[in-house]
Formats: C-alpha cells, structure tokens, sequence
C-alpha cells in the first residue's frame, strides 16, 4: 500500500514538473530574453542529442530559429548558425539541412566546424537518396557532394563513412544501369538489351553485376539470332559466340558456364547450316 502511493506521488510530482516546464518554455518563446532562448537552446539541443529526443530537439529548434536574426554578426552567430544546421540534420529534415550546412560554410568557411559541415551537407543528400529504381538525382548529387569532402579532407574524422555512403551509391546507380539492360532482356527488346549491357560493361568496370551483365549480353545476342531471318542470323550467331568468349576470358568458372554451353551448342549446329 505503501509503494504504491510512494509510486503514485512520484508520478504527480514528475507530471507537476513536466508542466511546469512546459509553461516556463513557453513564457520563454514569448519572451525578449534573447540571452535565455540562447543558453536554453543550447541546453536542449545538448540534452536532444545525447538522448536522442526529437522533442527536446524541436524545442531546442524554435528558439534557435527565433534568435539566429538576432546574433547575425556576432560572436555567437556562427555557433547559433551551427547548432540550427546541426538540428535540421538530427530531426532528419535532410532537404533544409543541406542548405543550412552550405549557408553556414559561406558565412564561416574558416570555422573549426567547417569539416563536419561538409560532411553532413553531404550526408544529407545520401539520406535522400531514393531505391534504385526511381530518379537518381538526389545520388548523384550526394556522390558530387561525398567527393568534395574527401577531396578537401582527405585525412579527415570522417573519411571512412563518406567512403561507404560513396560505394553504397555508386553500387545503387550500378544497380539501375543493370536492371534497365535487364528489363530489356526481360522484354524481348535484345537489340536494345545488347546496347545497354555494352554500356554497362564499358561504364562499371568493377561492379558486382559485371559477370552477370557479361552473360545476359551473351544471352540476348544468342536470343536475337536465332529468332532472326536467315538472313542475318549467321553474323549475329558469330557476335553471340564472341560475347560468350568474352565471358568465358574474364569468368572461366562462372556461375552461367552451364547455360552459355548449351546454348553455345546450338549455335554450333546452325552455323553448320551456314
């Protein structure tokens, strides 16, 4: 009975104190107590961070919004600057963060903070960066803006993660280049299917899809002779027999080798014809 009105007297007293709280923000957003929002905003970003609290960081967001105006040109400025970047980027509002990342590096590219701002202007466009198969705008932009960081700090705290957000997004958009040949496949398009695996082949030379791009190059040129007029079939049976060498001098232990053999087998038999 005991504990549980000693339970009961904590909760009231922790609600008494979270209003009170609540009514004290509030009275300081109204306020002109630019000093207080100041030291408040630092306190709740500090405190939204280390607790990873949205709340505490859309608070921490209001007051640094209503004040930044205020410290323009002075010596907290580029902090406030910072901090209200910094918020975007915690909250996840990766389309203001990457522009207040670049407004506070024209305003202090001198600033000790300056390398993670580039960092994180970057990283904001990698968080936007859509699945593969939609447009890769966002990507591309993200990759420019990763490079530019490990351009200026090579030797920088953040080298290693903006290492892996570059190979991530550069496999994405080799993801994309290989499923557009490949729905050509898919589709029976093989002259287009063939285009676009020589593309990908000569643009990703070090790519996961490679081999299988190497294959279904083999595989379309076969499809697309031997549905052709007789005609035309001789010259594109000896192109599919020259993918598949191809194939064969980079990945002679493939993982297609026992479907490219009997295809390659039919082939064999039609040239006879010829």
């Amino acid at each position: 009975m005991f504990l549980r009105i000693m339970k009961k007297g904590i909760l009231v007293i922790g609600m008494l104190m979270l209003t009170l709280s609540c009514s004290e923000y509030q009275k300081l957003l109204k306020s002109d107590e630019t000093a207080a929002k100041y030291s408040t905003a630092e306190e709740l970003y500090n405190e939204g961070k280390a607790e990873d609290s949205n709340k505490k960081l859309r608070k921490s967001l209001r007051l640094l919004e209503q004040i930044e105006p205020q410290f323009r040109g002075k010596p907290q400025g580029q902090r406030i600057v910072f901090l209200l970047a910094d918020t975007y980027y915690l909250l996840g509002d990766y389309y203001l963060s990457p522009f207040q990342f670049e407004r506070f590096l024209q305003l202090y590219p001198d600033s000790e903070k300056a390398e993670e701002a580039t960092y994180k202007r970057a990283a904001s466009f990698y968080y936007r960066s859509p699945r593969y198969n939609l447009d890769q705008t966002d990507t591309h932009k993200a990759i420019e803006e990763l490079q530019v960081y490990l351009n200026n700090y090579p030797e920088g705290q953040f080298v290693e993660p903006a290492n892996e957000m570059a190979t991530e997004l550069r496999i994405k958009l080799e993801k994309k280049a290989y499923e557009i040949a490949k729905q050509y496949h898919h589709t029976e398009y093989y002259k287009a299917a063939i285009a676009s695996f020589n593309n990908f082949i000569a643009d990703y030379p070090g790519s996961p899809f490679r081999e299988a791009a190497y294959y279904y190059r083999f595989d379309s040129a076969y499809k697309l002779a031997i549905n052709s007029f007789q005609v035309l079939m001789e010259d594109r049976l000896k192109e599919a027999k020259e993918f598949s060498n191809a194939y064969k001098k980079y990945y002679p232990e493939g993982e297609y080798i026992p479907q490219m053999e009997q295809s390659l087998s039919e082939i064999d038999k039609r040239l006879q014809n010829f």
